[in-house]
């Protein structure tokens, strides 16, 4: 499968209808300008994705982009839930591929849209995703120790834990990996 800027779907599209939606190029320098609600379709940029929670986020995924624009395809995208305002959250991959086709899964849902199964189904595409690249052979999730609800709906999936990280940014991580297929 070729990653492009197209929507990502729900693997079951007929009972989950939520979708990835790439944020194009000119809608992250206005998000990490700061000139987001100005400059911005009201339809999916929120508060939550303009705010500073999200800040740092966009910041990285801008300087990642101009040091590898092929990454594009891969990063942080829109959760987009048919009938509901604005993007419920952001989730994508940290890159693409590495060099052994691991690739780290990200997500979060705004406050509000917490506890709907939005974070569930974001990563069930993102899954999906790398299941059909065939450069993808591990997917990797770093997760705080202290985030109950993200480490809960991990580990109703087939990864395992494999150790720990200390990240700059979000201290202590643990490491979790799901292998989709060997050399």
């Amino acid at each position: 499968m070729r990653i492009t800027m197209d929507s990502w779907p729900h693997p079951q599209p007929l009972t989950n209808r939520l979708e990835l939606v790439a944020v194009p190029r000119p809608v992250l320098t206005a998000l990490v300008s700061g000139r987001a609600a100005a400059a911005l379709p009201p339809p999916l940029v929120t508060p939550y994705l303009a705010g500073e929670e999200c800040a740092g986020l966009w910041r990285m995924r801008s300087m990642q982009l101009s040091d590898k624009p092929g990454d594009a395809p891969w990063v942080t995208r829109f959760v987009v839930v048919p009938g509901v305002s604005g993007a419920v959250g952001a989730a994508g991959f940290h890159g693409a591929p590495d060099q052994v086709g691991m690739v780290e899964v990200g997500y979060r849902i705004a406050p509000e849209h917490r506890r709907n199964g939005y974070a569930r189904q974001a990563l069930e595409i993102l899954l999906s995703v790398a299941g059909s690249s065939p450069d993808v052979r591990v997917v990797r999730a770093s997760i705080s120790p202290e985030n109950h609800a993200s480490r809960a709906l991990i580990q109703q999936f087939a990864f395992a834990e494999v150790g720990e990280q200390w990240d700059d940014e979000d201290g202590l991580e643990t490491l979790f990996e799901m292998v989709l297929r060997t050399q």
